[in-house]
C-alpha cells in the first residue's frame, strides 16, 4: 500500500553511501553483516538477512533448508528484500520474489554483541496470502524508540515466509511427502536462526517474544500448539492480535485438495509420475498465474505432524507451550468476516450452518443471538439497518460471526491459559478509527496503527484511511499507551510497567476470580483511555460456540 508522505525507512535500493566503514556490523554464523545507521531514529537496521536457502528449483514446495555456506568478506544488509509472492492489496508497491526467506533486525544504535536485550519477533498478517515485513505499516522503529524512551530497550525482528500456494500447498500427495505447512515451517526456521544468531546483534535468545496480527496471530498460535505443544525453547512469551491457536480447522485440508487438483490439472502435472517434481520445474510466470487464481484454497492445515489434532482439544488438555500470553480482539471483528444481506431468520440459520453446524445447533444459535439490533454489533451503528444491502439482521450476524471466528476463540485461549495457571493478559480494542463508517465499527486490523504507535500513518493513504487523521489527541495518547504496554510485556512479561501515569492496571486473566475474569478495554473516548472489564459479554453464545468447537466447527 502506498503513501504520499515521506519515506522514513531505508527503501529498496538504499543509497550506496550508507555502506560506509562506520556502518554497524554483526557477525553471525555464516559471516559478517553490515547494516545501516538511521539518524531518524538513532537505530541500527540490518535488512534483508537470509535465514534459509532460497526456496527455488528443487526447494520450491519443499521444507525450508538452513543456510549451509559462509560468505566471504562483509555482506551488506542495507535493503529490504522482496516480499514473498502474494496476492492482494497488501502487495501493491512492494517487489516480490520466490527468493524471499529473509528477516530484518532493528536495534537501538550502538548496542553491542551479547547485550542480552529482549527480542520481539513480528510475524505479519494478510490471510496467509499476502503481505511482508517491508510493509511500512509495520515500522517497528516506533516500538524500539518507545522502548529506549522507557529505559527498557528491546530489539525487533520482522520475518518473511512463503504465502498462498507457495507456502501452503496441500493435498494427499503433499501430505505423503511430509510437506504440509511449509510457510509455518519457514517461520519456525527463522526462530531457530534467531536463537543461533541474535546474540550477535545484542539480543538474548532466552528473551524472545513472538508477535503477530490476524494470520500472524494465527501463526503465533500455531507455534504455541506445534508438535503437540512441545516447547523447543524458541520463545518465552507470545502476543496475538485478532487470532490465536484455535482458529485452524479440518476443513482447510479438504479445500486445499480441491485447489491442488485444480493446479495439477491446469498445468498438465496431474498425469505426471512425480507431480511435485513437475510443479517445481514449471516456469515461475506459468505457476504464478495459476496460483494467483487459486490463492484462496490454501491455508495452514491440521496435518497430524506440525499441528497434530484439533486446537480446541489441545487447549483443553493443556497441550500448548505454557508461556505468558497477551491476546485480544477488536469489538467488531464480525463486520470484516460476516456476511451482508442477512435479512431473515432462515438466512441467519443458514449462515450458522455454513460454518459446519447442524440444523439443531443453528436453531439454538438463533436463540443465543436473537434479532435484537440493540445488542448486536457494531455499537457505533446506533440505528438498525433498513437496507437489504447490509441486511436487516446485519448487527445480529456480525455479533455471531465475530464471536465464532475471533472473539470466542480469544476467550477460549484466555480461559485455557488461566486453567493451567499460565499468565495471560487479554484485551478488547474499541475504537472507530478515522476513515471508517459507523457500520464498520472497531473492525479487524484497526489496532495495528495504535500498537505500532504509527500516528503519522506511514503505509496508509493519508487522507483516506490513516487512522489518526483529524482525530482528537486521545487517539495518539492511546497509541502511546498501547505501544508501551506491548514493550513492557516483551521486557517484563507484564504490560503494566509502561511508566504512563493515570492508566488503570491491566489485570491478569483469572477465571477463578469470584467476580469473573477481566480483560482490558482500549477506548479513545473514555477519560482513562483504557480500563478493565469483566469478560462476560455475550457469555452464553460464546460459551456454546466454544463448547461445540470440535464437534461442529472442526477446530
Amino acid at each position: 500500500m502506498g503513501s504520499n508522505i515521506p519515506d522514513i525507512q531505508p527503501s529498496f535500493g538504499s543509497n550506496a553511501s550508507l555502506r560506509s566503514s562506520s556502518a554497524p556490523t554483526a557477525t553471525v554464523r555464516n559471516g559478517t553483516l553490515r547494516g545501516v545507521y538511521s539518524r531518524q531514529y538513532d537505530q541500527d537496521f540490518f535488512l534483508g538477512i537470509p535465514y534459509a536457502q532460497p526456496p527455488l528449483n528443487n526447494l520450491r514446495f519443499n521444507l525450508p533448508q538452513s543456510l549451509n555456506s559462509a560468505w566471504h568478506g562483509v555482506k551488506d544488509a542495507v535493503e529490504y528484500s522482496p516480499e514473498c509472492v502474494g496476492y492482494g492489496s497488501d502487495d501493491v508497491g512492494y517487489p516480490s520474489s520466490e527468493d524471499c526467506l529473509t528477516l530484518n533486525v532493528i536495534r537501538p544504535a550502538g548496542v553491542k554483541a551479547n547485550a542480552d536485550l529482549p527480542v520481539v519477533v513480528w510475524i505479519h498478517g494478510g490471510g496467509f496470502v499476502e503481505g511482508g515485513s517491508a510493509d511500512k505499516r509495520y515500522n517497528v522503529s516506533f516500538i524500539v524508540q518507545n522502548s529506549v524512551e522507557m529505559n527498557q530497550p528491546i530489539i525487533a525482528v520482522g520475518i518473511n515466509y512463503r504465502l498462498a500456494g507457495w507456502g501452503f500447498l496441500y493435498s494427499s500427495t503433499v501430505a505423503s511427502a511430509g510437506l504440509g505447512n511449509i510457510g509455518l515451517l519457514d517461520q519456525r526456521l527463522a526462530l531457530h536462526w534467531i536463537q543461533e544468531n541474535i546474540a550477535s546483534f545484542g539480543g538474548s535468545p532466552k528473551k524472545v517474544t513472538i508477535w503477530g496480527e490476524s494470520a500472524g496471530a494465527m501463526s503465533v498460535g500455531a507455534h504455541l500448539i506445534a508438535y503437540g505443544g512441545r516447547d523447543d525453547g524458541l520463545f518465552r512469551a507470545a502476543i496475538a492480535e485478532s487470532g490465536g491457536p484455535n482458529l485452524f480447522n479440518i476443513e482447510s485440508a479438504v479445500t486445499a485438495q480441491a485447489g491442488y487438483d485444480n493446479i495439477t490439472q491446469s498445468t498438465g502435472c496431474a498425469t505426471a509420475a512425480d507431480q511435485l517434481g513437475c510443479l517445481r520445474a514449471l516456469p515461475f510466470d506459468t505457476l504464478n498465474d495459476i496460483l494467483n487464481r487459486t490463492a484462496g484454497y490454501f491455508m495452514p492445515v491440521i496435518d497430524g505432524t506440525f499441528m497434530e489434532t484439533l486446537p480446541s482439544k489441545q487447549l483443553t488438555s493443556g497441550a500448548f507451550v505454557k508461556v505468558p500470553f497477551l491476546i485480544g480482539a477488536n469489538s467488531d471483528e464480525g463486520t470484516a468476516f460476516g456476511e451482508v444481506g442477512i435479512n431473515t431468520d432462515a438466512e441467519f440459520k443458514a449462515l450458522v450452518m455454513s460454518k459446519g453446524a447442524d440444523a439443531e445447533t443453528a436453531e439454538i444459535m438463533s436463540y443465543l443471538y436473537p434479532d435484537i439490533p440493540a445488542i448486536g454489533i457494531p455499537a457505533t451503528l446506533i440505528s438498525p439497518p433498513t437496507s437489504t444491502v447490509l441486511g436487516l439482521q446485519y448487527k445480529r450476524q456480525a455479533a455471531f460471526s465475530g464471536d465464532w471466528l475471533m472473539i470466542g476463540t480469544r476467550r477460549a485461549s484466555c480461559e485455557s491459559w488461566s486453567n493451567y495457571s499460565v499468565p495471560a493478559y487479554c484485551y478488547r480494542f474499541n475504537v472507530l478509527v478515522a476513515g471508517l463508517p459507523a457500520e464498520i465499527g472497531s473492525t479487524h486490523f484497526q489496532e495495528v496503527a495504535f500498537v505500532f504507535d504509527n500516528i503519522h500513518g506511514y503505509g496508509y493513504v493519508l487522507d483516506a484511511i490513516n487512522p489518526f487523521t483529524n482525530e482528537p489527541p486521545t487517539y495518539t495518547k492511546l497509541a502511546k499507551i498501547m505501544s508501551r504496554m506491548w514493550v513492557s510485556f516483551v521486557v517484563n512479561l507484564n504490560p503494566n510497567k509502561h511508566g504512563i501515569p493515570g492508566v488503570p492496571s491491566w489485570p491478569g486473566y483469572n477465571i477463578n476470580d469470584g467476580l469473573g475474569a477481566q480483560d482490558m478495554v482500549f477506548d479513545a473516548n473514555v477519560s482513562t483511555l483504557a480500563y478493565p472489564e469483566r469478560d462476560t459479554f455475550r457469555a452464553e453464545g460464546i460459551a456454546f460456540i466454544n463448547e461445540i468447537a470440535a464437534t461442529q466447527f472442526g477446530r
